[in-house]
């Protein structure tokens, strides 16, 4: 199962990490990990090209199944309204899949 941990403090997402497969079919063509990885690095690729910003990116090697991004704390309130506006929209795009796939993608906020 695909295990994505919401981190939040002051109402603002402040970190994201994603754990697991989802395991929903063969190797190579599981749709729901596909879904999850666009979802996730697109929303990543979109933070950092559109926020001109460095993000703090921790990601598995071996075999996938781990990444962890770190949102800046001290930047700009302009580029801090962008980037939560872009990682709520990924947020908002994960619940889809986790409803239709909540045997394979589970979210959590702390």
């Amino acid at each position: 199962m695909i295990q994505i941990t919401v981190f939040q403090s002051d109402n603002q997402v402040t970190a994201f990490e994603v754990t697991g497969h989802a395991e929903s079919g063969p190797y190579g063509y599981d749709l729901v990990c596909a879904g999850v990885s666009a979802v996730t690095f697109g929303s990543v690729n979109a933070m950092m090209k559109l926020c001109d910003t460095d993000l703090d990116i921790d990601q598995g090697a071996d075999d996938g199944g781990y990444l962890a991004v770190q949102l800046p704390a001290n930047i700009s309130s302009e580029k801090l309204e962008k980037l939560q506006w872009l990682v709520k929209g990924m947020i908002v795009s994960l619940e889809t899949i986790e409803a239709s796939y909540d045997e394979h993608v589970q979210l959590k906020f702390l």
